[in-house]
């Protein structure tokens, strides 16, 4: 009698170390900010065993059985999952909050919505406010008020020019108009498609207080004032303040110890776009010209004075940066190439070495303010140098080689061009999406973006040109692509984590982030995107990468790409500038 009641408390005991066992071995992926009603939905189980004919159980928050789906076997598994099972749940439209269990475990899956998103776009907004340099809202504090002395221009070196404002890149508080010329034509354009879809609670120093002007406009507002003082004079255009001799540890902007010669907190170097290789220690740049910043900055000025034109009290600062934008085209036009970004101690800078884009994106936004008949015979011959050329073709890219990571030259001729150049646009774009179609096809994730330093940034960008081919075609066939994308930035993932700081609310979301105000005041900035991914090979290189922690994610991660939540780990967890700008326009769409 006792021989046999151990015998069954050990059977028993072992059923019960099975199903545990099974349990934490499987896992339910779902995005967890939720799905419009209208788009594609779909879940994925991790499994590092095989399961036999897997049911999920939709329930609502109640824990009603309201459905059950049959999971498919899903191809080409990430390690250290074996395998994974989809589930298209497409056909649930009606609104509310729901979760799947997996049938005859306790296994479940995070909660999600089905509706409309939250206006997370302002938050977004609220994120690039906190980057402001010159005065910085978040601290209420001045910084780097000696911006700068001047290198590599046709002043003597060292003379003072006025290169204020503008916003810190990313943890440290570097300045460049590669990154700032993009992230404000991104506010420009959200609005610009949107208007309706923005607030105003904030006044244009960043404050809290209504002030008239949406709150999009005021921070898209700062960004073109930065770029009208990187350029002085019609034959003058800087691109880049400090360089990565501010990496002296975690600061806040007003307490800034870096040193560039002339003490801890005083001049910073403003580098003038020659179109030459710079740099001024042993790391130089690649350049061969300037059309690269020329041609965006003209682009985002123009939309700049579309908009503000449009706006009672803004016309004259409208027409000066129409002013500004045809002398920074012209500009491009005669330094055809690209200007880099500039490194001094170390290796890494950005590497932009495309520019018949921006200068596409220049010659039709001008087009249509003032149609001259040669700006859309540049736009179109601009349009025929890049083709499809972009990061989307290739296998690898370097650090923002291919930059911005979405064509807006093709979209902004595809307005303003006839129904050939439409034909051509759609088509270049549709080339791109098939490419990343295919790479995604490959992936239980359905994700196509290259796993480089800031892949975050790819896969936004690739939601951006699925949304904005809809607008050009009406056609809804990369919607499944679309929401894949967006999906693995919001938890459908291999870590079952946002990649958006405080986004969604209630869920796992980067937290240890690669910021000085986390560092030093613990506070936490909702609504930036983190770096994300990076595959295995480039991090094994990267510099002076360690973790202060043991590694939350370290049963999830995938043999071949990795994401840490650790501020230690700049090169997946550090939250960017432009980054987070790629969000708004597909934000502002989820928001509908």
């Amino acid at each position: 009698m006792v021989k046999g009641f151990k015998i069954t408390m050990l059977i028993i005991l072992f059923c019960i170390s099975c199903i545990v066992k099974a349990e934490v071995d499987v896992e339910i992926r779902v995005n967890l900010a939720g799905y419009l009603p209208n788009m594609p939905k779909k879940a994925l189980i991790l499994s590092k065993e095989a399961l036999t004919a897997p049911i999920l159980l939709l329930k609502n928050k109640s824990g009603d059985l309201l459905k059950t789906y049959a999971a498919i076997p899903s191809k080409d598994p990430w390690p250290p999952f074996s395998y994974y099972y989809m589930v298209d749940f497409t056909d649930l439209i009606d609104k509310g909050t729901y979760y799947f269990e997996l049938q005859n475990t306790a296994i479940v899956s995070k909660p999600f919505n089905i509706g409309s998103y939250p206006a997370w776009q302002e938050d977004v907004i609220g994120f690039i406010r906190t980057q402001r340099c010159g005065f910085n809202p978040h601290i209420k504090a001045y910084c780097h008020q000696k911006d700068g002395l001047s290198f590599f221009g046709i002043r003597p070196d060292s003379t003072q020019i006025d290169a204020t404002g503008g916003w810190h890149d990313a943890g440290d508080q570097l300045k460049y108009l590669i990154t700032g010329s993009n992230t404000t034509a991104r506010m420009l354009m959200a609005y610009q498609i949107n208007p309706k879809h923005f607030k105003d609670e904030f006044n244009d120093r960043g404050l809290k207080g209504a002030n008239g002007l949406p709150d999009i406009l005021d921070e898209a507002k700062w960004g073109l004032e930065w770029i009208l003082k990187l350029h002085p004079k019609p034959n003058e255009l800087y691109h880049q303040v400090a360089d990565d001799r501010d990496h002296r540890g975690f600061k806040l902007p007003n307490e800034d110890n870096a040193d560039y010669g002339w003490g801890p907190n005083s001049f910073r170097p403003v580098y003038f776009a020659t179109g030459k290789p710079q740099g001024l220690s042993k790391y130089k740049s690649q350049a061969m010209g300037v059309s690269n910043i020329a041609g965006r900055s003209s682009a985002t000025l123009a939309l700049g004075y579309e908009i503000f034109s449009n706006l009672k009290g803004y016309e004259t600062f409208a027409k000066t940066c129409l002013k500004a934008a045809k002398e920074l085209y012209k500009m491009g036009q005669e330094k055809e190439g690209y200007q880099q970004g500039n490194s001094f101690g170390a290796p890494y800078r950005y590497e932009e070495n495309t520019w018949a884009d921006d200068m596409e994106w220049a010659a039709a936004q001008l087009y249509k303010i003032s149609r001259k008949k040669n700006l859309l015979k540049d736009a179109r011959n601009y349009a025929t140098i890049i083709g499809t050329w972009s990061w989307m073709e290739r296998d690898t890219t370097n650090h923002y080689e291919m930059y911005p990571f979405v064509n807006m030259g093709h979209y902004a001729l595809w307005q303003v061009g006839s129904d050939q150049d439409k034909k051509q646009m759609i088509a270049y774009y549709k080339h791109n999406l098939d490419r990343i179609q295919k790479k995604a096809d490959e992936n239980p994730y359905g994700v196509g973006q290259l796993f480089v330093w800031c892949s975050n940034n790819l896969a936004a960008a690739v939601a951006t040109q699925c949304m904005l081919f809809e607008a050009m075609t009406g056609s809804k066939e990369y919607r499944p692509l679309m929401q894949d994308h967006v999906n693995w930035l919001l938890g459908l993932n291999p870590w079952g984590s946002s990649m958006i700081t405080g986004i969604p609310e209630h869920a796992d979301t980067p937290t240890d982030v690669h910021m000085p105000f986390w560092r030093i005041n613990k506070d936490t900035i909702k609504g930036s995107l983190v770096d994300g991914p990076i595959w295995s090979t480039i991090l094994k290189k990267m510099i002076a990468i360690e973790l202060s922690e043991p590694d939350e994610y370290l049963q999830l991660q995938p043999e071949h790409i990795k994401y840490r939540d650790d501020w230690m780990d700049y090169s997946t967890n550090e939250p960017t500038l432009d980054g987070s700008a790629e969000l708004l326009l597909i934000l502002t769409y989820l928001n509908e």
